[in-house]
């Protein structure tokens, strides 16, 4: 089937629950606690992707099954679910968790049991070096390619002066970071900026402190719950200042807890779900892009039509493509093996990484039956996602460079330009 022909047909039918026989993957997600708004949409994402799986024949005829747990937004509660996951499921397949803390705190039993760890969110740990033991496989691009767009972004638009108001968690307090660093290499010149713990009550004194310098932008890096916080009292305050925004804050939950229009003409900078194939360079320089969306539209389609109208959130793309993935390295792998399925992470990697040479043919996430069926015939395809088209580097870390700035006109986000950020330090 087409894509044009997906736009306007339901997916595929529901798998029974619990199925028998089933190859289990778990999954870490913030069902409760600080970032619960965002959990039950990255779990439909996954469940779908179970369904779509499934319906193109499983493994061997066996059904793949989604067994999900709660981080709590990245609590200790959330580290015992996530050693629940392997000692007690016994997961040899782990999704998540979305908290960066949580995900560097589990590498080492991930090493240990030689699990296979697909990170899909952006707040994911960058991956900088090899292993031999366990396999982790980052989806969205890092912080240093995050920083490194804001930073193009904002110089491309003018702006000689920034400072960040960020939060001090591992992925925001790291964008933060990235972003004034290239920010000064690109010669802007970078002013003093504040970090906040999140989770107070009020945030009155560090929005004084940051908006003090006059910058002509200030970079908000938070989850929208302290964000959203932030942007109300910056309101009250008589908004001081213009912003830039992160790219944890596209997000409709964000909007819908901040006073409307407050930050009308506010941009911000995100990976891009437009595929390389649907851009085309449109200035000498080969970084502004005209880029089309009709992949991330089709896939739009095709989730709401399985939930009832929801819309998925731009992470949620990345969560359908990380089970889709780990389904097609572990069909390809037992075609190769004579009917062994694979259980080292270590090995499930290599495999993944393996079709995803740019040299193979592709597969698309709306035909996976006739994509499992090569895969069955040990005929190597690299995945063109519901997010990108996946090609990593040597540790495991998706090579993503195209971006979208995106603004705010007042319930709803305007998306803008294309560009292809690339920096010359490498991630």
């Amino acid at each position: 089937m087409g894509l044009a022909s997906l736009l306007s047909a339901s997916c595929s039918s529901t798998a029974p629950d619990d199925p028998e026989n089933a190859i289990t993957i778990g999954a870490l997600l913030p069902f409760s606690g600080s970032e619960s708004a965002i959990g039950r949409n990255l779990e439909q994402a996954m469940l779908l992707a179970i369904e779509d799986v499934n319906a193109a024949g499983g493994l061997g005829g066996r059904p793949f099954d989604l067994v999900s747990r709660d981080s709590n937004s990245g609590s200790e509660r959330g580290l015992d679910q996530l050693l629940s996951l392997i000692y007690t499921d016994d997961v040899r397949y782990l999704v998540g968790p979305e908290e960066n803390d949580l995900a560097r705190t589990i590498a080492i039993e991930v090493k240990k049991e030689d699990i296979l760890h697909m990170l899909p969110g952006y707040a994911a740990p960058s991956i900088a070096r090899r292993e031999d033991v366990g396999g982790r496989i980052r989806l969205a691009p890092s912080p240093f390619a995050i920083g490194c767009a804001l930073a193009r972004y904002a110089t491309g638009a003018g702006v000689t002066t920034a400072n960040s108001l960020s939060a001090r968690d591992d992925y925001n307090s790291g964008v933060s970071t990235e972003f004034t660093t290239h920010f000064a290499a690109l010669n802007g010149r970078i002013l003093p900026s504040v970090t906040f713990a999140s989770g107070q009550l009020t945030y009155t004194s560090k929005i004084e402190s940051a908006f003090k310098p006059d910058a002509g932008r200030t970079l908000l890096a938070a989850y929208p719950a302290a964000a959203s916080t932030i942007v109300t009292e910056w309101t009250v305050r008589g908004r001081p200042g213009t912003w830039l925004l992160g790219p944890a804050l596209h997000t409709e939950v964000f909007l819908a807890n901040i006073p409307q229009g407050a930050l009308d003409g506010s941009y911000g900078v995100s990976p891009s779900l437009s595929l390389r194939s649907e851009c085309e360079q449109v200035d000498e320089t080969g970084e502004k892009l005209r880029c089309t969306n009709w992949n991330s539209i089709g896939f739009n389609r095709h989730f709401s039509n399985r939930w009832s109208g929801d819309t998925p959130f731009p992470a949620a793309h990345f969560y359908y493509d990380g089970i889709v993935l780990i389904a097609m390295g572990l069909v390809y792998g037992q075609a190769k093996n004579e009917g062994r399925i694979i259980t080292s992470g270590h090995e499930l990697r290599e495999m993944i990484l393996e079709l995803n040479n740019k040299e193979n043919d592709v597969a698309v996430w709306w035909d996976l039956k006739g994509a499992m069926e090569k895969l069955r015939k040990g005929i190597p395809l690299r995945y063109i996602g519901a997010a990108t088209e996946y090609e990593f580097d040597g540790y495991g870390a998706s090579q993503n460079h195209i971006m979208q700035m995106w603004t705010i006109a007042g319930d709803r986000f305007d998306d803008g330009d294309h560009f292809d950020a690339k920096c010359v330090v490498q991630q």
